[in-house]
């Protein structure tokens, strides 16, 4: 019996609330044909085709909108499913969504449309993650490149792993079974299958780190002593004049934060500047800017280039020395002596700003996002892991030539931590954990 037979129709608004073109309601379920005909004046519904009405509560018109049906199993969830769309006024569409909720429907929860596409085997668990990843991205490469998990691409590459492991687990299996009519498989054989499928494992888990970053971000300080230029670095990877910047030592007085997208979402802090504070106000900003930079995951420390590095510089460096940073000599449009060790960059003309933002993205990417094959989250990465160093134990166990039963035990547990990946197997908490990050309506 399908799972999904039990379950109520539901429905929610999948649009932001708000004043808009338009809003959309959906509804999901054995009974959304049933609700939709009851308040909808035109419901002579055919695949692949919309229909044009009005939405009624008896005699009252609620208003003029598209109904797109979609037959199951034909939809996104594998139910029959309704979506709605009207003007997207914040009153109308709730109109709507009360006057299904009162012919039958209930309120979806968190991502409980997602939740049945993958219970309905629309889906696997690695492609329902990636429909979150899209709807949070923070920056439009995170959102292109979580469409490749969307498209299956990891499910894909998932599957072969699994089936290779399948393939040698089957002979162990086989030859242990039937002792007499299957030989063993060869040593060498394992050995070998293992290596490769711990290779392949490897490749995926390759962008692991730059996936992290892509999707949390990272928080990057402008550090330095006053007047330097950090405020005019800031607004120059800005592009916009977000920092007040004068000539006068000691403007920034508190700590800026705004978001730069450079492919990978950076927080970008200004900092007041770090040298004895002449009044408490100044002395406070001072505490910040030292707060901010012991929780900054890099720091760009920022030195006047016409001027050089002098003892108040090498105050600030040696506070950093600890710290992933990077030295960045400003108005370098003053000078002719440079060194390979620094960036040089003059926020004044522009001059080195996106080498700069180019020096920040390889400084905590291993893989560059563009050339990033697999994006993988955190629980996946837990279960590669896992695989891995089942496997790995298999290929120990097969290089001593250990009993081939008792290797058979860590291959099936490589399997096992796949089929957790792909949602094959899988807990209602994980499940409940994974769609609570959702969002109503999808």
């Amino acid at each position: 019996m399908n799972i999904l037979e039990e379950f109520d129709t539901i429905t929610a608004i999948s649009t932001p609330l708000g004043t808009g073109g338009v809003g959309i309601i959906r509804i999901s379920g054995d009974k959304a044909f049933d609700i939709i005909k009851k308040i909808f004046t035109n419901p002579n519904f055919e695949p692949r085709k919309f229909n044009h009405g009005r939405i009624t509560d008896g005699d009252k018109t609620i208003d003029e909108v598209i109904v797109l049906p979609f037959f199951a199993p034909n939809s996104y969830t594998g139910e029959n499913v309704v979506e709605i769309q009207c003007h997207g006024g914040i009153n109308v569409v709730k109109n709507i969504l009360e006057l299904v909720l009162k012919n039958g429907a209930r309120m979806a929860e968190k991502g409980e449309f997602t939740k049945r596409a993958f219970l309905n085997k629309r889906m696997d668990l690695s492609q329902a993650e990636a429909v979150a990843d899209i709807i949070h991205s923070k920056t439009s490469d995170f959102a292109k490149i979580s469409m490749k998990n969307l498209s299956g691409v990891l499910k894909d590459e998932i599957n072969k792993i699994r089936n290779d492991i399948f393939e040698v687990l089957s002979k162990i299996v086989a030859a242990i079974d039937f002792p007499e009519e299957v030989n063993e498989p060869e040593y060498k054989y394992l050995t070998e299958t293992f290596e490769k499928i711990i290779s392949k494992i490897n490749k995926v888990l390759a962008g692991a780190r730059t996936s992290n970053i892509m999707r949390q971000g990272i928080s990057v300080a402008i550090a330095g002593k006053p007047n330097v230029g950090k405020s005019s670095l800031f607004n120059a990877l800005l592009n916009l004049e977000r920092a007040i910047v004068t000539d006068i030592a000691g403007t920034t007085r508190d700590v800026l934060r705004e978001t730069l997208d450079l492919g990978i979402p950076v927080t970008l802090i200004d900092t007041a500047g770090i040298h004895e504070g002449s009044n408490k106000v100044e002395e406070i900003g001072i505490e910040y800017s030292k707060q901010s930079l012991n929780e900054a995951d890099l720091i760009m420390f920022v030195y006047d280039a016409s001027q050089g590095i002098n003892e108040d510089d090498n105050a600030i460096l040696e506070l950093i020395k600890d710290k992933n940073h990077i030295i960045i000599a400003n108005k370098a449009d003053l000078i002719s002596n440079r060194n390979n060790q620094t960036v040089y960059i003059s926020a004044l003309t522009g001059e080195g700003i996106n080498d700069l933002k180019q020096t920040l993205t390889s400084k905590v990417c291993k893989v560059e996002p563009e050339s990033l094959e697999f994006v993988t989250n955190s629980r996946q990465q837990v279960c590669l892991e896992r695989a891995k160093e089942a496997l790995n134990q298999a290929l120990i166990a097969s290089q001593i030539r250990e009993l081939q039963d008792l290797i058979s035990i860590d291959v099936k547990s490589a399997l096992l931590a796949l089929d957790e990946l792909t949602g094959e197997l899988i807990t209602d908490d994980i499940l409940d954990n994974i769609f609570e990050h959702f969002c109503i309506g999808k």
